[in-house]
């Protein structure tokens, strides 16, 4: 198995308290740990503008600003974003944006990509909000783009959402073929036929249950076009809380209540719980037991949130030296 650890960005209420000064020292601290080892492949950032759960005005850093400050300041982790939303941006442009950065980095971006959810933000940046089927469409016209660009250096679409014409693009990255792409979200009809056809990466429903029905849906798209299912890895997130013993596990669901009961005080309580029902909540032998279960369903890589890693990296450690041995 394979783990990847998001960075606190803020969008999570993760910086919180955290002076805007010392937000980089923070970020890029906790990047540099995880590049200096050997536990964790990737670093990964959020693609959002508004935090969550509310849009409350904390701090929020731009996704692709990161990766590539990352990329500069990082050696051999990979870097992706969870996801990136196609709409935001051109998707000619922003197929030259990953690649400037898979220049920068040396090789090394991950394209995550979906079709985008967060309804205030799209509004407040003047997005309008289109209905689901009309974002989904927006993905599968950009991914096309973006494959023309990084495979021949120039692309042309006369699609309904998307127009290029001879838009080009020098130098190709680095990868060839460009960032292997991994394509966000289990809608069932639409999202994962599009990653059966072009995905290397899929990033959908983390529980035990839930991957194991998704999974069994992007198989029958794959079917149905004669894609082998196995060319796909298929991956979650997980937010982790993890302790000694079950005392420091709701230590920890405690801590992350008082936390949120800074900035959202009418939900602290239910996003702890929430918290607490996650997959990987307990001891390092229970969820080293629950990722052995998720592993013999195909979830072969890990994508791990840790509420408390800009203040306190204890958990994270406990995970990579207990957890991460028995499963990599």
């Amino acid at each position: 198995m394979r783990f990847g650890l998001f960075i606190p960005q803020g969008w999570r209420q993760d910086l919180t308290g955290i002076d805007a000064r010392d937000h980089w020292k923070v970020m890029h601290g906790l990047a540099r740990w995880a590049d200096d080892g050997d536990v964790f492949e990737s670093i990964w950032v959020y693609d959002h503008f508004h935090a969550v759960p509310e849009p409350n005005g904390e701090a929020t850093h731009e996704a692709w600003s990161l990766i590539n400050a990352f990329a500069a300041s990082t050696s051999r982790v990979r870097l992706g974003q969870m996801c990136t939303c196609m709409a935001y941006r051109n998707p000619a442009y922003l197929a030259k944006v990953a690649t400037t950065a898979d220049v920068i980095s040396g090789g090394r971006v991950e394209m995550g990509i979906g079709a985008g959810w967060y309804e205030h933000e799209w509004l407040a940046y003047g997005y309008g909000f289109p209905r689901a089927g009309e974002r989904i469409a927006m993905l599968d016209e950009g991914v096309q783009i973006f494959k023309q660009m990084w495979t021949n250096g120039t692309a042309t679409l006369q699609g309904k959402h998307y127009q290029v014409d001879g838009a080009q693009l020098s130098p190709l990255p680095l990868q060839v073929d460009g960032p292997p792409l991994w394509i966000a979200g289990g809608g069932e009809k639409k999202t994962l036929r599009i990653a059966a056809e072009h995905a290397q990466y899929t990033n959908f429903d983390g529980s035990p249950a839930g991957f194991a029905h998704k999974s069994q849906v992007l198989r029958d798209h794959c079917d149905a076009i004669g894609r082998n299912f196995d060319e796909i890895t298929r991956s979650a997130n997980y937010n982790v809380v993890i302790g000694a013993t079950q005392d420091e596990v709701d230590d920890r669901i405690a801590w992350i209540e008082e936390h949120y009961a800074n900035t959202v005080p009418s939900k602290a309580p239910g996003i702890a719980e929430e918290f607490r029902r996650g997959p990987l909540v307990g001891t390092p032998e229970q969820i080293v037991e629950k990722l052995r279960e998720l592993q013999g369903l195909g979830m072969t890589y890990a994508i791990t949130y840790f509420a408390e890693a800009a203040y306190d990296r204890s958990g994270i450690e406990l995970f990579a030296r207990e957890v991460t041995p028995h499963l990599r």
